[in-house]
């Protein structure tokens, strides 16, 4: 099978697989493997397999961009339910192929040629599959997809129109505190009138959840959602201690943060919906719509390095992004792969702030990340876990920092300096995220009503300055709600934390070295998923983040040019 032709995104041919006609290949497959009698022919039957899950998953990568630009297109949203039903065969059939893997007698020669890591990360896979949790699976991926479903529904009447909730994102970093008030309300609103769809749509997913680890033989679902994230060299008590890092040595500095911004606003006191106004000249905006944007992100790229001019040239020239927030379109945004074309995909939501410039260069880290390793013998090297993952986007947004005046021109220090304090608020809310789902899936019987008071016990404890005022809804702990990924993928959260904390690394040693710090991150992009979270942070010259002391080391050079700026005058 010769690699397809490489055409713009709209182009690309979307055919669904014929999974009979799939489950012979990979039956054809495992039998010629085990006949096999050496190395280089299990090698080759490796490689046609490869080739097997590539186009599976190109189809159904495709589905699933189609299906988040339009959920309202009937056609890619009966393809995106047979994916979720076909998701789980699919599974078995890999898995069963990967049992002979497992347990060929060559195995040791295979893994001159591929490495330890595939195997390590085949053997979680095996620990968190079984035929007997299909079912399950399907449910699982149903009750995921109703969730992205709700939250695209929404349209909102706000100012005249109706709104998704990506479109309120402006209005609630509005200068005018009334307005700031208003779209806050009716954003937290929407989730308020479903409140009970939310609750029904994760309590059937934490039983669900609950109940697949039962039958995997796990004591709860803690364990399994890790495995299931391929978290080789760390574990729920590691993540504890982190988050007493995070504890200890970021919360005092957020709490600071917020004083200042109380300060700069001119408040007595603040409130969620002031949150969002960094001052009261308004936040950053880019000074353009997103054409210009991405116009001044090919020039930025094309200066940055040669590695990044040829990347975002392709993107460019393959209609690899869509970025633009219109009704129908699923929120948030995502970076994937199409693995028979070897293309990434940047999928965003722009809508005229600041976080435009800043989704952009997040997703473009991932997306460039994919395009060094596109190249990798394996699928399941393309990418690395989760949150080695994130390093990649979240390093790309401080490794852009000189590039800023591009997009924000006379508003970059207030750009840089809202960036760089985001970076260290985020830490203890993602802290949060990462403890309420500890709780929950170790209290699975909980009722919603409990679950959200235990949401508001820990976000008081990370987020101490944080009031809701006479927001009924958010009082009683429902902001939890809004954060897709506590639905959709267990435990992937504390990733984001772990990989900020390595790319304030990067920024710390870019200001003094910047020639060495951009050579470990093109080393680290180069590596994909060859290895495990630590092992990467390693290659990369970086300090691991559970290791005491990791978060204290970068906290000087960040509060060092935080307090340079006179954030007042912005």
């Amino acid at each position: 099978m010769t690699a397809p032709e490489m055409k713009p995104f709209p182009d690309l041919p979307y055919t669904r697989p014929d999974m009979d006609t799939l489950k012979a290949a990979f039956s054809k497959a495992e039998q010629q493997f085990e006949a096999a009698h050496s190395a280089a022919e299990q090698l080759t039957i490796i490689d046609e397999v490869q080739k097997l899950k590539s186009h599976y998953q190109t189809m159904s990568t495709l589905a699933s961009i189609r299906h988040s630009i339009d959920t309202r297109d009937s056609f890619y949203d009966g393809e995106n339910t047979f994916f979720d039903e076909a998701g789980p065969l699919y599974i078995e059939m890999t898995n069963s192929f990967n049992k002979k893997l497992l347990a060929s007698p060559l195995r040791k020669e295979l893994e001159k040629e591929l490495g330890t890591h595939i195997f390590a990360m085949t053997e979680m896979d095996m620990k968190v599959f079984d035929p007997s949790i299909m079912e399950d699976l399907a449910e699982e991926n149903k009750l995921t997809s109703s969730y992205d479903k709700l939250i695209a529904s929404a349209q909102i009447d706000f100012d005249g129109e109706k709104r998704t909730l990506s479109q309120l994102t402006p209005f609630m970093e509005n200068k005018d505190r009334m307005v700031r008030k208003q779209a806050a309300e009716a954003y937290y609103g929407f989730f308020a009138e479903h409140e009970a769809e939310f609750d029904s749509i994760y309590d059937n997913l934490v039983k669900v959840r609950t109940r697949i680890a039962k039958k995997l033989g796990y004591k709860n679902f803690v364990q399994l959602g890790y495995d299931r994230l391929s978290r080789t060299d760390y574990n729920a008590e590691m993540s504890a201690a982190y988050r007493s890092q995070i504890y200890r040595e970021i919360v005092p500095i957020a709490v600071s943060l917020l004083k200042r911004q109380t300060k700069r606003l001119g408040l007595e006191r603040m409130y969620y919906y002031d949150e969002a106004l960094k001052y009261t000249t308004g936040n950053a905006v880019p000074h353009g719509d997103p054409d210009w944007i991405l116009a001044n992100a090919k020039k930025m790229y094309a200066e940055l390095s040669p590695e990044t001019d040829e990347f975002f040239t392709f993107m460019t020239s393959y209609n690899m992004l869509d970025v633009l927030s219109k009704k129908g379109k699923a929120g948030g945004g995502y970076c994937t792969t199409i693995p028979d074309y070897k293309a990434p995909f940047i999928f965003a939501n722009f809508n005229k702030t600041q976080h435009d410039v800043e989704v952009m260069t997040h997703e473009a880290g991932h997306a460039f990340q994919a395009y060094q390793s596109r190249n990798a013998r394996l699928l399941e090297y393309v990418w690395p876990t989760y949150e080695a993952c994130e390093i990649h986007s979240m390093s790309m947004e401080f490794f852009t920092w000189p590039w800023m005046k591009l997009f924000f021109e006379e508003q970059t220090d207030k750009f840089r300096f809202t960036h760089l304090s985001g970076a260290l608020l985020f830490l203890p809310y993602g802290v949060t995220v990462d403890e309420f789902q500890h709780w929950v899936y170790e209290h699975p019987e909980a009722s919603p009503a409990e679950r959200k008071a235990a949401w508001r016990t820990i976000e008081k404890k990370y987020l101490p300055e944080r009031d809701y005022g006479d927001n009924d809804f958010l009082n009683r702990g429902g902001y939890w709600m809004r954060q897709g990924h506590i639905f959709n993928t267990p435990f992937y959260y504390i990733d984001y934390t772990l990989a900020q904390v390595c790319a304030l690394q990067f920024w710390a040693k870019s200001l003094v070295d910047r020639k060495t710090a951009w050579a470990d991150y093109l080393r680290l992009c180069k590596a994909g998923g060859k290895d495990s979270f630590l092992r990467l942070v390693a290659l990369a010259n970086l300090k691991n983040p559970f290791e005491d002391g990791c978060i204290a080391s970068v906290v000087p050079a960040c509060t060092e040019w935080l307090n340079s700026i006179d954030d007042a005058a912005l």
